[in-house]
This record gives structure tokens, sequence and C-alpha cells, in this order.
């Protein structure tokens, strides 16, 4: 059994509705116990809206381009702690699960676990990489809606 610990914060520019914030802390310290080679980390999730994430985008980046999530990997190289911010548009997920028939809450999480698979190695530049991040965030979304049923 594994003993890395990564200890994941919500902050909310936007505020946005969350619930089962412990159980998702939980799920998510879970995969990252997985899916990455340190030993322990922060990873602190800022939801805002579409303009702070743009001039972010902008920025950093220099897209000038809306979008839903910007993972920022800030580890040390080498290094065994993991440290990420990992901004997400409340104005462009609501957008997004209106364009996909999806329900809110749903494409929220979707949107969650896609900013921790980014810090897992996963990319999503191809047609190819697009798909696996989303069966792998299909698998997600599915084990933690039934973890939180229970």
């Amino acid at each position: 059994m594994s003993t890395n610990n990564f200890t994941v914060k919500f902050f909310f520019i936007k505020p946005v509705r969350l619930k089962c914030r412990k159980k998702l802390k939980n799920f998510i310290n879970e995969f990252l116990r997985r899916g990455v080679d340190y030993h322990s980390g922060e990873i602190n999730y800022i939801f805002c809206n579409d303009e702070d994430l743009l001039q972010i985008n902008r920025d950093f980046l220099q897209h000038d381009y809306y979008t839903d999530i910007i993972t920022f990997d800030m580890s040390e190289k080498g290094g065994n702690f993991l440290q990420s911010e990992i901004y997400i548009s409340v104005d462009r997920v609501k957008d997004n699960a209106l364009k996909n028939q999806r329900p809110f809450r749903e494409e929220l999480h979707r949107v969650i676990f896609h900013g921790i698979l980014h810090l897992c190695g996963y990319k999503d530049k191809t047609k190819r990489e697009e798909a696996l991040m989303r069966s792998i965030e299909d698998k997600c979304l599915n084990e933690y809606f039934n973890l939180v049923s229970q």
C-alpha cells in the first residue's frame, strides 16, 4: 500500500456548487498515488470565469481563446513533490455542458479529472491522445459517481 499523500485544495474566484468535496479529494489523491512518480504534493484547483482564464491563457501560454481548463505543473524537475495549479472556467464548463447535452455536474467533474490526467502525463493534442483521455475521463466519472452514490 502506498503512503504517498497529495493535498487537494479548492479555491473559488467564481462560486460553484461542488458536492462531496472530501470524497472528491480522496478520489483524486488515490488516482495520483497510482498515476505519478511523486511522493507527495499539493494540487490547487482555482474556479474562475471565462475572462480570468482567457487572461491566464494570453499571459502564460500566448493563446488568445477561451478554454475550460489550464493545468500548470510547477513541480521541480527531478523532485519528489508535485506542485500544481489547475484553473477551471465555470462559464466554459457550463457552456460545454449545454453544447454536449450533459449535466453540469458531470462536465465539471470531467474537467477536474482532465487536469489530473495532464499531471499524470496524458496529452490531448492529437485525435488519438484526445480519445484516450476521454476514455479515462469516462472511467473516472463512472468510478467517482459510483463511489459518491454509495
